[in-house]
């Protein structure tokens, strides 16, 4: 019997991401309240993937989300620029009554669940309340980035949601754009040099071209009104 090929992604040098393992896709949709904040997301239409796929990194792509090889036809430069310090060393902390924020701002995706009901580093501070605990809670966990992380005082659990292992195609109405790639339940980056990053429940890859914390998201596809045609 064939071995199966363990979920991965892998970054090409100057080209796509290089997806193994049959990795689900699906479209990942911010959805606002009534008060126009990021509330929920919600799930939008699958793609039928292969075992290995190509996606494109360099925004270019007539066939997003998958690459066509304009990386080349573009001179498209990927040059990987992220940190390798643990997310913990890369994090400020901010000490809560209930709960610990741990905040990698350069992670920041803009998907702006942190937000609502006054922002979460203000509302850590209050984590004595249980509604506004669960609110942190809730704030937390919706981050696709993975910039905010929470852990209990108490057992020092990290508080993590259960998230399958896909990718989401990130889609922002409210910012009338296209966001990152969506990396979910702890599948594998491996950098164009084998090396892999620290490996996360939740990461965002950038997928417009622009990031300045290559491979990772840093909210330039906001700034740019990136669009990636698939609405």
């Amino acid at each position: 019997m064939a071995r199966e090929e363990p979920m991965r992604i892998i970054v090409h040098p100057h080209g796509p991401y290089r997806v193994l393992g049959g990795v689900p896709l699906a479209i990942q949709r911010i959805t606002p309240n009534n008060r126009g904040e990021s509330w929920e997301w919600v799930p939008g239409r699958s793609f039928p993937v292969e075992k290995e796929y190509f996606l494109c990194r360099c925004g270019q792509s007539q066939h997003k989300p998958f690459c066509d090889n304009s990386h080349l036809r573009v001179g498209f430069v990927g040059q990987e620029t992220a940190s390798r310090r643990p997310f913990e060393r890369q994090s400020e902390h901010f000490d809560g009554p209930s709960h610990i924020l741990s905040d990698a701002e350069q992670l920041c995706a803009f998907a702006r669940f942190c937000d609502p009901g006054g922002k979460i580093w203000s509302l850590i501070e209050h984590t004595d309340d249980p509604k506004t605990r669960e609110l942190v809670i809730r704030e937390a966990s919706h981050c696709p980035a993975g910039r905010l992380v929470l852990r209990e005082k108490a057992t020092g659990k990290v508080v993590e949601p259960d998230l399958p292992p896909s990718i989401g195609l990130v889609e922002d109405p409210a910012m009338e754009c296209s966001g990152p790639l969506w990396v979910r339940g702890g599948i594998r980056v491996e950098s164009a040099n084998g090396v892999p990053y620290e490996i996360r429940n939740r990461m965002t890859l950038c997928r417009c071209g622009v990031s300045t914390n290559m491979p990772f998201c840093n909210g330039s596809h906001a700034s740019i009104r990136f669009q990636d045609g698939l609405e």
